[in-house]
């Protein structure tokens, strides 16, 4: 474990770049450590596309064997079909090998309980204990269980879930003509015929082909969706969609092609979930305002969370959320089908209001309140952190203050928020107004502050 302390440790898992710190010989040795956690019994494995998904995958298969489960291999599938299985077959925990949206270089491993849900603060502390003091499991040879596969079975448990909730019939007689942009990810696939056999869309689709892993800069956002734009325009479809490769981020075209901004998605869903059933909703503190109005529209109340899965499942859980997400990367989680992000009941609930409503999507986004939001990151040194928050704070003396994941200034006009990453020695940064001057102000304000220069993201 000489390169233990070069993991790379979220709230989701371990991740990295393979070959330099991220090797079959870690991922063995974590995944053994994970079956030691979780005890002897199944053990769920899926991956997206990537080229080092199989090394990795042989590797996890080794440790889980060794610590003395039995592994369920369901293949290649999107990041939320494999935590509903997981949760849905009693396993004891579940392991996703993928990277979400980071380039292709990079995998990791991301963790599952045997509710299919990302480990808390205390699951993941005592699973790296057991990692760091290599205190593992070591099966017997007559202790050493199988591998078995699924390959089809948490695609049909995923359908079910999120058909509960849409009005099937009433999307396939509006026969939508969609456009797919599937990053040939883990969900390429199982998307074309989610829209084309199970929704009776009419599909336009690219990046499909889940043996050449990725075609664009894998993070589904609006300046890297050129393809789908184009694609919607080119075959006058009704509305577009967009994938990361692990297929939980979901973004969306109009039908002019327009991609709109990840918040004013999850927006979206949300208004159209609060009209079945109003509740809470919980997203977190980088997520727009624009959640804030539709919750009134509602009469429901808003719960804000710090960044992370994990941290937005942990609030909709205790609050009884109706619905929550993160906006900032597209994630949608509806607690019917999953408490996890997931794409599919994001492009279910989509085609559902369309042909509720009859609206286009531009008519839809349209009706939503205006705000002008902007995202980048700086560098920091450690030591540092406390005078820049002191400083930020003094620059806006009249702000309401949030202090649970960094520093959030909330204003009547607009908000700022800045916290450390999780994963990089660098600050997040976030802004949004109601006007666009108003924005440049604040974000130069923040800038001028810190004397620090930006990279946007």
């Amino acid at each position: 474990m000489a390169k233990a302390h070069l993991l790379k440790i979220s709230v989701s898992g371990i991740r990295g770049v393979v070959g330099e710190f991220l090797t079959p010989a870690l991922a063995r040795a974590f995944a053994q450590a994970f079956g030691t956690y979780v005890g002897t019994g199944r053990v769920v494995v899926g991956r997206d596309t990537r080229a080092s998904g199989p090394m990795l995958q042989h590797a996890v298969h080794c440790g889980l064997l060794a610590a003395g489960c039995e592994v369920v291999d369901v293949g290649v599938l999107p990041t939320p079909t494999i935590q509903i299985y997981t949760g849905a077959t009693r396993a004891r925990g579940g392991l996703a090998i993928t990277a979400s949206h980071n380039p292709l270089e990079y995998n990791a491993l991301k963790m599952f309980n045997a509710q299919g849900l990302f480990f808390n603060h205390y699951e993941r502390g005592e699973l790296l204990d057991i990692y760091h003091q290599t205190a593992v499991r070591e099966a017997t040879n007559e202790e050493i269980r199988r591998v078995v596969c699924d390959p089809s079975g948490p695609a049909k448990l995923h359908f079910e879930r999120v058909l509960r909730h849409v009005d099937v019939e009433r999307i396939r007689a509006r026969r939508f003509r969609v456009a797919l942009d599937g990053v040939n990810g883990a969900g390429s696939q199982m998307s074309v015929r989610f829209l084309r056999e199970i929704l009776g869309c009419e599909l336009h689709a690219v990046s499909v082909d889940q043996e050449k892993p990725f075609p664009r800069i894998p993070e589904p956002r609006p300046d890297t969706l050129g393809d789908l734009a184009a694609l919607v325009r080119e075959t006058s479809c009704d509305i577009g969609f967009a994938q990361d490769p692990d297929g939980d981020r979901l973004a969306v075209a109009d039908e002019r092609g327009v991609v709109l901004d990840n918040d004013d998605v999850l927006a979206l869903v949300i208004d159209a979930a609060l009209d079945r059933n109003p509740g809470p909703v919980v997203v977190n503190l980088t997520t727009s305002a624009v959640v804030d109005d539709i919750a009134r529209r509602h009469g429901v109340e808003v719960y804000r969370t710090p960044v992370g899965e994990a941290n937005v499942v942990e609030t909709m859980q205790a609050v009884k959320a109706a619905i929550g997400g993160e906006g900032s990367n597209g994630g949608i989680i509806f607690p019917p089908v999953h408490y996890g992000r997931d794409s599919y009941t994001g492009m279910a609930f989509f085609l559902d209001h369309m042909a509720k409503t009859g609206a286009r999507v531009s008519e839809l986004h349209g009706r939503l309140p205006r705000y002008y939001r902007r995202l980048g990151q700086v560098a920091f040194e450690h030591g540092r952190l406390g005078p820049l928050m002191q400083a930020l704070e003094n620059s806006f003396p009249p702000a309401a203050k949030d202090r649970s994941d960094g520093l959030k200034l909330i204003l009547p006009d607009g908000w700022i928020h800045v916290r450390a990453s999780n994963t990089e020695p660098v600050l997040r940064l976030g802004a949004e107004a109601k006007t666009k001057e108003r924005l440049d102000d604040l974000y130069e304000t923040v800038l001028t502050t810190c004397s620090l220069r930006t990279q946007e993201v």
